[in-house]
């Protein structure tokens, strides 16, 4: 039996409806991998625009940076926009 497509409120959104986001990097710029507590906050967050994301990175850099991420790379679907970023003051 197949089911109708779920409305867009109820299934995740597709990479092309949120194509930014943001690698988080070590002090070597390995990809750093979320887990625990803060996975469940940060980790995999994709935006609709780029001013999302950027909002978003200025309201979250000190926990993320707690986490153990030292730098960000804002990503549009696969292209580096600009980064990396540090995260120290």
């Amino acid at each position: 039996m197949n089911l109708p497509e779920p409305p867009p409120v109820f299934r995740q959104a597709t990479p092309s409806e949120r194509p930014w986001w943001w690698r988080l990097e070590d002090d070597d710029g390995a990809e750093v991998t979320l887990t625990g507590e803060a996975a469940e906050e940060y980790g995999d967050r994709r935006f609709a625009t780029q001013a999302d994301a950027e909002s978003w990175i200025g309201e979250t850099w000190a926990p993320l940076k707690e986490a153990g991420v030292a730098a960000v790379t804002l990503i549009e679907l696969d292209r580096v926009v600009y980064g990396p970023m540090s995260l120290s003051a």
